[in-house]
């Protein structure tokens, strides 16, 4: 399976995840896929969408305190649905669909899911620090929102003029 990460402002990154019906052997293929892209890229998440499958997955590999991304670590989300969301807290956020931008986005503290595994066995995380914003982050991708779309409108008028002057750049570079 050969995939690629959709960049901003590409519309498919706005698109609802449909809810997987079939833990099969094509959705084993699309995780399978999605891992090193999500490696080689330094990612520590990464939805679906994000690879244009418009279905609700998502894969996270938070890093240990070294920095070291160890695949045992690696929890693979199918159809999450929030139970529980508690606290506030910020972080700086930047994601492999809207490359080189950072940001601080308001997120809840905690949060508890439940979801299905692979293979469709029902499974739950209560989340806390990286791992919460980490899943609140991929959840809104399946829900087609974009971590950008969570600024402050002044913020987010800056973000297109920088973001467009960005992309400008790198054309002019490339020739």
């Amino acid at each position: 399976m050969n995939l690629k990460i959709v960049e901003y402002p590409d519309k498919k990154l706005k698109e609802k995840s449909k809810v997987v019906e079939n833990f099969d052997e094509e959705l084993h293929k699309l995780l399978d896929a999605m891992y090193p892209i999500m490696m080689n890229t330094n990612g520590i998440g990464l939805a679906a969408i994000q690879v244009a499958h418009a279905k609700q997955v998502l894969i996270l590999n938070i890093p240990q305190e070294d920095g070291e991304q160890l695949k045992e670590n690696l929890i693979e989300i199918i159809n999450p649905v929030v139970i529980k969301k508690n606290g506030e807290t910020t972080y700086q956020e930047g994601c492999l669909s809207v490359p080189s931008f950072y940001e601080d986005i308001v997120r809840y503290d905690t949060v508890s899911i439940e979801y299905k595994d692979r293979d469709g066995i029902s499974k739950s995380i209560d989340a806390d620090g990286l791992l919460s914003i980490a899943i609140q982050h991929e959840i809104d991708h399946l829900d087609g929102i974009l971590f950008i779309d969570r600024l402050t409108s002044s913020r987010r008028r800056k973000f297109e003029k920088e973001y467009k002057r960005m992309l400008k750049e790198k054309k002019t570079s490339k020739k």
